[in-house]
């Protein structure tokens, strides 16, 4: 026996003590074959075990914020859209009813109607998006290609009635600067119903796979009452059993069209699976309502003079989860202050809680059942 050999061997024998003083540290991302963003942790681990994480942020901060001193408060929603292109349309109108509350500027119902139809045209492209992902990271690559190719339905029908794919770019300080036609409309949800089967399907596929259950299934647990005090938001809370939804305040159409807030009560990864599967049938619902009762009338009133002096804020519910918006005006066109609360950031302490516990392999895939967003996190 060789000298190395030996050793190795001793090692091997030797009692644990002598050579594990403690947990590991261990970084994981910003880069990482299964992440979809750079979402950087550094991992304390027993064995493979996860006793705690520290996240750390700032990877691909822009400066964003700091683009309003120097921005036309109309101009600027433009800047907030690009803020994340997965939610640019609600980020661009969340900065809209900021600046409107500010101006005391009612919108036409015309143009409320036609903000929560595209409100929840993104939140079926976003879910989609987050199913072909975690598909990804689970091996499922067929269902990875299947979701992302009915996602493509979803964009044609954005691309005909606000005009673009990604960034819809439809959203006005005083409304919507695109108006479809009821026949267009109408066009539309014939196409969208296509599209609503498919998800049925796709849904029904990876929520029964036993190894998808296998892998989600118990995984990442998160209480009702640690969610709460963590202040988690979106399908992350009410997959813990909390029923909030900040469309309930009702802002847009959303309080004539009324809706049902999904809830599950597991905590588990496969509970946030299930809310958003469920989440994605409720928004074509939205829509069918949405369409049928869109009032005539104009989509947009001018925004008259600048923004007096004063602070404002706005609450909308993106795809994974409320979003707050702040504006602060001094008085000129140019605003004093924007900010963001956006939810991947208020799910960071909720997400690090589930690690707690998992095994390092499991990591990866608790990190997508919160769907994060690091460009809207760091804008």
């Amino acid at each position: 026996m060789s000298g190395q050999d030996k050793r190795v061997q001793d090692a091997a024998h030797a009692p644990r003590e002598d050579f594990v003083k403690g947990p590991t540290v261990i970084p994981f991302g910003p880069q990482h074959p299964v992440l979809p963003e750079p979402l950087h942790f550094d991992l304390l681990l027993e064995d493979e075990k996860v006793l705690g994480a520290i996240p750390q942020i700032g990877y691909i901060h822009r400066g964003l914020e700091l683009l309003v001193e120097k921005r036309d408060f109309a101009d600027y929603v433009h800047v907030a859209e690009r803020i994340c292109g997965i939610c640019s349309f609600m980020h661009g109108m969340g900065y809209c009813e900021a600046v409107e509350s500010l101006l005391g500027l009612p919108i036409p119902d015309r143009a409320r109607y036609l903000r929560t139809f595209w409100c929840e045209l993104e939140r079926v492209h976003s879910h989609l998006l987050w199913m072909g992902l975690a598909a990804d990271a689970l091996g499922f690559e067929s269902l990875f290609m299947a979701a992302w190719r009915t996602r493509e339905l979803v964009l044609d029908v954005a691309e005909e009635t606000a005009g673009g794919r990604v960034i819809f770019g439809s959203a006005i300080v005083g409304g919507v600067s695109k108006d479809p036609s009821d026949e267009t409309l109408a066009r539309c949800i014939k196409a969208l119903a296509l599209a609503r089967e498919e998800v049925k399907r796709l849904s029904m596929v990876m929520l029964q796979n036993i190894t998808v259950r296998h892998r989600l299934e118990g995984v990442g647990v998160l209480s009702a009452d640690a969610a709460y005090a963590l202040g988690a938001v979106g399908p992350m809370l009410r997959a813990s059993g909390r029923a909030y939804d900040a469309r309930s305040l009702g802002y847009a159409a959303y309080g004539e069209i009324g809706f049902e807030t999904v809830v599950e009560t597991a905590g588990d990864c496969m509970a946030r699976a299930i809310v958003r599967a469920r989440e994605i049938e409720q928004s074509f619902a939205i829509m069918d309502k949405v369409v049928a009762a869109i009032p005539a009338g104009p989509v947009s009133v001018p925004a008259k003079g600048m923004p007096p002096k004063g602070e404002s804020f706005a609450r909308l519910e993106q795809p994974r989860g409320e979003v707050v918006y702040y504006v602060r005006s001094n008085g000129t066109r140019n605003l004093e202050r924007f900010r963001v609360r956006t939810p991947t950031f208020a799910n960071v302490p909720a997400m690090v809680e589930a690690m707690r516990g998992s095994s390092l392999a499991d990591v990866p895939t608790i990190v997508l059942t919160i769907d994060p967003c690091i460009s809207c996190t760091e804008r």
